[in-house]
């Protein structure tokens, strides 16, 4: 009987031994910097009532025009990563990044002339894209070979902090007569930013981990990452003529503008308002302490990446 007794004790030590031999729950820690190309170039938002065209004037006369397409999905990330692993194939990812897009342009007009007889001036809008976002996914690990551990990740990505910054500068009327004429010229400067909606996107990801230590290895990966950003106000931050602050002078109608799905004869829209006078500067409405109404817009943030970084297990 003690013999027996003895046997089986030494089957359950033995089994847990290798249970603990076998068992791989871990957490793991990563740091990596991301570079990211845009994979989708689409037609940008209108900017300040600028539709999103190239256009270039030769003597007063319209030479050339070409839409102006992009993605903010181009720019570096850098991120930190928490993992746990359920098993040897399965795991759980929650990565909190910061993102800096490539400056866009939107829109812009060239001449030769400092105003055309039409009253067509030159300016550019670009615009750049920074957000925090958290990144939760599952984590599927393909098995480890000389050191080498591939595996892959889907996803989701949710922006938590961030803007769209679009900075405009012109050749532009500063000055009209009592008829609507422009009597002065001068180089304006504003910054604009668009706070956007709550959104969700997609990432998808082929990655591999390299041992370099006991607890310590490189990895690198490939990410897809597609959303969307949905504006849903404008705030005009700056506001310079000719080098000096006017921001002052600018009614909140110039200054603040909410994004509608929808414009109508309620709207604070010189278009769409029959109380509003259309003028030159088309955001001169009879609600000035009110804010502007213009139509919602969506810029893309799709990008295909490489990172690379460190990655520490517990």
């Amino acid at each position: 009987m003690k013999k027996n007794l003895f046997l089986f004790g030494f089957v359950l030590i033995a089994t847990a031994m290798m249970a603990q031999t076998e068992k791989s729950e871990s957490w793991y820690f990563k740091i990596g910097g991301s570079y990211f190309m845009q994979t989708a170039a689409t037609e940008f938002p209108t900017v300040g009532g600028n539709l999103p065209l190239s256009k270039v004037y030769q003597g007063g006369k319209l030479v050339s025009e070409e839409s102006v397409t992009g993605s903010f999905g181009e720019g570096f990330r850098t991120g930190l990563t928490a993992g746990y692993r359920f098993n040897k194939r399965v795991g759980v990812e929650m990565g909190v990044n910061y993102y800096s897009s490539k400056d866009k342009t939107m829109a812009q007009t060239k001449s030769d002339l400092p105003i055309t007889p039409e009253g067509v001036y030159s300016f550019k809008s670009v615009g750049q894209i920074t957000a925090f976002d958290l990144a939760p996914s599952l984590v599927l690990f393909l098995g480890e070979h000389k050191g080498f551990e591939p595996y892959t990740k889907v996803g989701i990505l949710v922006p938590i902090h961030g803007d769209l910054e679009i900075t405009s500068d012109a050749y532009a009327p500063i000055a009209f007569s009592a008829t609507g004429v422009p009597t002065a010229f001068g180089n304006v400067h504003s910054v604009d930013v668009v706070k956007p909606n709550p959104t969700i996107g997609f990432s998808a990801v082929m990655g591999t981990s390299y041992k370099i230590g006991k607890n310590l290895s490189l990895f690198a990966e490939l990410e897809y990452r597609n959303f969307t950003v949905h504006g849903k106000t404008k705030e005009t931050t700056e506001f310079t003529v000719n080098g000096a602050d006017a921001l002052a002078t600018r009614t909140k109608a110039q200054i603040h503008t909410n994004y509608r799905d929808r414009l109508d004869v309620n709207s604070n829209n010189p278009l769409f308002n029959p109380n509003t006078a259309t003028v030159i500067d088309r955001k001169d409405t009879t609600r000035p302490n009110e804010a502007l109404d213009e139509l919602s817009s969506y810029v893309g943030i799709s990008g295909l990446g490489l990172t690379l970084g460190l990655k520490y297990s517990l």
